[in-house]
Formats: C-alpha cells, sequence, structure tokens
C-alpha cells in the first residue's frame, strides 16, 4: 500500500474543464450586438454639449456611451459590496 494520497476524483464537468458560465455568453451576445450595430452605423454627425461642437462618426458615440454605461455598472457594483461589506462588518460587532 503507498502512503501517498490520492487526487479528489472530478466529476464528468469538471474534467473538461471550465465552461462558459451563462453570464460569459450574457457578455459575449451583447458585445456582438454591439459590434454590429457600431458597423451599421458609421456616419459622421455633429454634436452639440453645452458650448463645445464637433462632428464625430456615430459609431464611436456609441461606443463611448457603451463604455460609459460600463464605467457606471461597475462603479455600481463596487458601492453596493462595499456596503453589504460594511453592514456584514457591524452586524459581526454587535
Amino acid at each position: 500500500m503507498s502512503t501517498q494520497p490520492r487526487p479528489p476524483e472530478q466529476s464528468p464537468a469538471e474534467a473538461d474543464g471550465p465552461g462558459l458560465g451563462l453570464g460569459a455568453i450574457a457578455t459575449l451576445a451583447g458585445v456582438v450586438v454591439l459590434l454590429v450595430f457600431m458597423l451599421q452605423n458609421r456616419q459622421d454627425i455633429r454634436v452639440h454639449l453645452l458650448f463645445w461642437h464637433v462632428t464625430l462618426p456615430v459609431w464611436f458615440i456609441i461606443f463611448g456611451s457603451a463604455l460609459m454605461g460600463t464605467v457606471v455598472w461597475i462603479g455600481a457594483g463596487v458601492v453596493r459590496r462595499h456596503r453589504r461589506r460594511k453592514a456584514r462588518r457591524q452586524a459581526r460587532r454587535g
């Protein structure tokens, strides 16, 4: 008999390696839709914001809007996690 520990047995799903989760699939689908939308809207438009006037391609505005939305979404998640962590800490202290 060997005294070496045996590695834990893997389930069939673990043996194949990590798969794509639902969130990853939804993200990839969203990126594909965004890219198609950007490619179909390549004309230039004039943008007016307060006292600035600039001509930009529509795809750039779409990309900028998606990027700002991503930053806000991630920021909201960070704030939520911080609040939950703070509440758990206070609950442990009494």
